[in-house]
C-alpha cells in the first residue's frame, strides 16, 4: 500500500453489521477453498525472487521484472491469456500484467487485482506478496474448475503502486469510456497477511457499495466480524472509484496500532502495530499471519465465484434483482 497517508484506523473505522448476499443465480457454483498450501507457495517464490535480485521487488527493479515473469508463467501454465501493458514512470517504463477467463456476456467484466511492486526498503511481502498471491491463486484456482463464467473475469496485477498508484491509473485512464463501463466491479488485494492482523473492507464511499457489502459478508462466512476502513485512496481501488466502477478492498492493517477491543473482537495484540514491518526491511516472509492470509484469500474466491455468473444492470452497474 503506498504510504501517501496512513488511514486513521481508530478515528475513520466503523464496524459493520454483515449484509447478507445479494442473490446469485440458480445455477453459480460453490467457491471451492483456496489453498493456503498454495498461496504460501507463491508468497515464498516471491520472497525468493527478492533475495536473488538485491533483497527487493521495487519497480525498476530486477526483483520486479523477475516478479512479473513468475506471475505470468503461473498464469499462462494454467491457461489464461495474459498481456503485458507498459507503463511510463518518474523511473523509467514498468509494466502491469492482466490475465483473462472469458465470459459468454460481451458487456460484463468483473476485476480482481493487487500491486506486484514492493517498497525499496525490503522484499515487499505482506506488502504486497500477499495480495498478489491470493489474487494469483484465486484465478488459477477458477482455471482449474473447468467453470464456464458468464462475466469476463480478469486478475490484474500493477506495477508502480508503491510510487504513486501509477500502474492502476494508467490503465483505467487507456481504457476507453465503453470499455470501462463495462466493468461491473473491481475487488483489489493490498495487504491480507498482516502479522497481527486486522479484517478491514473498503471502497471509500461514504454511500458504500454492494462489493463492500458482498465482502463484508463474505467475512462474516469465514467467522471474522469485518470492519470498515477508509484508506483514503492509497490503494489501487483508487483509480476505478474515480470513474465511477464500484470498488471494495481487502486489508488486514499496517503500521497503525491495533486497539483493545480491535484485539478482543480479531485476537492479537492491542497496542501493537497490525504491521511492525510495514514499508521496512523485515517485510519478508516471517511477516505474514497464515490465518488471515487463508481467510482472505477465501474470500477472495468467494466474490470471484459470485461474480462470475452474477447478471448485472448495465445502466447502474449492480447486480440484478
Amino acid at each position: 500500500m503506498t504510504a501517501t497517508r496512513r488511514p486513521h484506523a481508530l478515528a475513520a473505522t466503523v464496524a459493520l453489521v454483515a449484509a447478507p448476499l445479494l442473490a446469485a443465480p440458480a445455477d453459480a457454483a460453490v467457491a471451492p477453498d483456496i489453498s493456503l498450501t498454495e498461496v504460501q507457495g507463491h508468497v515464498s517464490a516471491l520472497q525468493q525472487i527478492a533475495d536473488a535480485n538485491g533483497g527487493n521487488r521495487a519497480v525498476g527493479t530486477p526483483g520486479y521484472q523477475r516478479s512479473l515473469d513468475y506471475v505470468k508463467g503461473r498464469l499462462e501454465a494454467a491457461g489464461l491469456s495474459t498481456t503485458v501493458q507498459q507503463v511510463p514512470t518518474s523511473r523509467g517504463t514498468t509494466y502491469n500484467l492482466v490475465a483473462e477467463v472469458p465470459g459468454s456476456d460481451p458487456n460484463g467484466v468483473v476485476m480482481l487485482g493487487s500491486h506486484l511492486d514492493g517498497a525499496t526498503a525490503g522484499p515487499g511481502i505482506n506488502d504486497n506478496a500477499s495480495g498478489t498471491a491470493g489474487v494469483l491463486e484465486t484465478a488459477l484456482t477458477y482455471a482449474a474448475s473447468g467453470e464456464k463464467p458468464r462475466n469476463t473475469l480478469r486478475f490484474a496485477f500493477w506495477g508502480a503502486e508503491e510510487i504513486g498508484l501509477v500502474g492502476s491509473s494508467y490503465y483505467v485512464q487507456s481504457l476507453t469510456s465503453t470499455e470501462r463501463s463495462r466493468i461491473k466491479a473491481y475487488v483489489n488485494a493490498d495487504m491480507i497477511g498482516s502479522v497481527n492482523p486486522g479484517y478491514f473492507v473498503y471502497d471509500d464511499n461514504p454511500a458504500g457499495t454492494f462489493v463492500r457489502d458482498d465482502l463484508t459478508s463474505l467475512m462474516s462466512a469465514e467467522g471474522v466480524p469485518a470492519e470498515y476502513v477508509d484508506v483514503q485512496g492509497r490503494s489501487d481501488h483508487a483509480a476505478f472509484l474515480r470513474y465511477g466502477i464500484p470498488t471494495g478492498g481487502l486489508y488486514s492493517g499496517g503500521s497503525e496500532p491495533k486497539s483493545a477491543a480491535q484485539a478482543n473482537s480479531w485476537g492479537g495484540t492491542a497496542g501493537a502495530s497490525f504491521d511492525p514491518c510495514y514499508h521496512r526491511s523485515c517485510d519478508d516472509s516471517s511477516n505474514i499471519d497464515p490465518t488471515a492470509l487463508d481467510r482472505h484469500s477465501d474470500v477472495l474466491g468467494g466474490i470471484l465465484w459470485k461474480y462470475a455468473g452474477q447478471a448485472f444492470t448495465t445502466s447502474a452497474q449492480r447486480p440484478a434483482a
